[in-house]
């Protein structure tokens, strides 16, 4: 039996690059979803060619209702909906996932990329763990790594493949666009890019392989913000400190801690933002 989770997002997928392409609701999001849907599909198709005997997908985008089920390959299930656990790796935790693949990924805040952020869209300008910047990509990863759960494939642009070689070297990533500018980028189309996904999945799939769970060790996780009232409103968690006028930090137990903790904070802060000013 090999399982495999694919944590599905939206910025890094196949013809995303500007914010209405992956804002629920919009003309241009609906036209983008069948792209996802088709790098989600390419990868579970890999994952099966591989060996793969269990793939569930959990979509890990904004309202996180965003994936086509009925264009869904038959072979996989769907986790859809808000209020997860452990958000974007949920199921994770049930302790019997073999690999964990990052599809439409993107890099951090304060990094070069199409659609670079952290959680927050804005207002979040840099995340740190232990001193080291954090994307989505590597909060994750040692969050999974805590129940033996290796990243087995990352999708996204050229500059999200890079920084997949920090937390997941050795493992295939897939850019199905080369980063120009935060909103603009050279994209392949979706049989390019369906093509180029499905092959790495194969491959990827030598690369789950369960290990030991990493000890749980306490991280110092620091959030910087582009204003200093969100730094005050994010400072109202219990255990997070207002370290400087547009920074806080807090120490967790564990990376499981830590991405409960951090979630907290954004979400508090994101309802801090006022329209036009932040």
């Amino acid at each position: 039996m090999t399982r495999i989770l694919v944590s599905a997002d939206m910025e890094g997928a196949t013809g995303v690059t500007w914010p209405a392409d992956c804002l629920p609701g919009t003309p241009e999001w609906q036209r983008c979803r069948p792209m996802l849907t088709s790098d989600v599909n390419a990868a579970i198709a890999g994952f099966f060619d591989g060996g793969a005997t269990e793939v569930l997908v959990n979509e890990a985008h904004m309202t996180m209702r965003n994936l086509l089920l009925e264009q869904l390959d038959d072979r996989a299930e769907l986790l859809t909906g808000r209020h997860k656990d452990l958000s974007m790796v949920e199921g994770v935790q049930r302790g019997d996932v073999d690999g964990l693949a990052f599809i439409g990924y993107h890099t951090g805040a304060g990094d070069e990329g199409v659609l670079a952020h952290t959680y927050l869209g804005n207002s979040v300008t840099g995340v740190f763990v232990d001193g080291v910047r954090a994307s989505e990509g590597l909060l994750n990863a040692l969050v999974a790594a805590e129940y033996g759960t290796p990243v087995v494939l990352v999708t996204g642009d050229d500059r999200t493949c890079l920084d997949a070689g920090g937390y997941a070297p050795g493992v295939p990533a897939v850019a199905v666009k080369d980063y120009v500018s935060r909103y603009a980028a050279v994209c392949r189309t979706p049989a390019r890019t369906a093509a180029d996904i499905r092959a790495a999945a194969a491959d990827a799939v030598a690369h789950a392989v369960r290990r030991p769970p990493a000890e749980r060790v306490a991280r110092r996780i620091e959030v910087e913000f582009d204003a200093e009232h969100l730094a005050g409103a994010a400072a109202i968690v219990p255990g997070v400190e207002r370290t400087e006028p547009l920074r806080v930090a807090f120490t967790a137990e564990s990376m499981y801690e830590g991405i409960r903790c951090f979630k907290a904070v954004t979400t508090l802060v994101s309802a801090a933002v006022e329209e036009w000013y932040g």
